[in-house]
């Protein structure tokens, strides 16, 4: 049964290495259940405002399989919430989930439609973190497993134990992995976005401009 396996959330800190000088990249895990509205959990924070946060960016879930992956090659345990997710997710393979997908966890409503993508502050938390970051954004595209951001579609509470429940699957095939490699790594995918259901806006102008580019 898959399930979330921790929620975790960030307060804004202060931090040389990040581009706006703080950072809430340090997610703890939280106990209880969290009240989750349309712009994410209330009690998180999302300091760079400019590429973080907003109703398609809400919630971020990252595998705990693709954290036991990276810890494999790190030579390391990565805990619950490292790489900066809001819900650490144990028995689904969350970067095979469709666009548009929609998941019941507690009494909330998600639907997938943006991907993460890596950046250096990403690079330099990993660094601070103790971590080799070394090319740490390339290696990080390369895998295209990026874990995916969600709106939220029905605000409520939901918490650490809660089965993720998929309600609703897409007639297309365009996966988080596709998604993410579209918008970084393979352009040529970027025709394939078009007319998906649940996409975010920012994914799909990307995919409407290169179209709009080959023409």
């Amino acid at each position: 049964m898959p399930i979330v396996r921790s929620v975790n959330i960030g307060q804004s800190k202060p931090a040389e290495w990040a581009e706006v000088g703080a950072t809430s990249m340090e997610k703890l895990a939280t106990p209880g259940p969290v009240t989750v509205g349309r712009e994410g959990i209330v009690t998180d924070t999302q300091t760079d405002r400019r590429h973080h946060g907003g109703e398609e960016q809400a919630v971020y879930a990252f595998a705990r399989e693709d954290l036991d992956l990276w810890g494999s090659r790190l030579g390391a345990t990565l805990r619950d919430g490292q790489f900066a997710e809001n819900l650490t997710t144990e028995g689904i393979d969350i970067n095979a989930a469709l666009v548009g997908e929609r998941w019941r966890i507690g009494t909330v409503l998600l639907q997938i439609c943006s991907v993460r993508t890596p950046c250096n502050d990403f690079k330099n938390w990993m660094g601070v973190s103790g971590y080799d970051n070394a090319r740490w954004v390339k290696r990080f595209a390369q895998e295209a497993r990026p874990g995916p951001y969600l709106r939220v579609l029905e605000e409520g509470q939901l918490q650490a134990g809660d089965e993720i429940v998929v309600v609703h699957r897409p007639d297309h095939d365009i996966t988080v992995s596709t998604l993410f490699k579209a918008l970084n790594t393979d352009r040529s995918l970027l025709p394939s976005l078009i007319g998906i259901e649940g996409l975010g806006d920012k994914p799909r102008a990307a995919a409407e401009r290169y179209v709009a580019a080959q023409a």
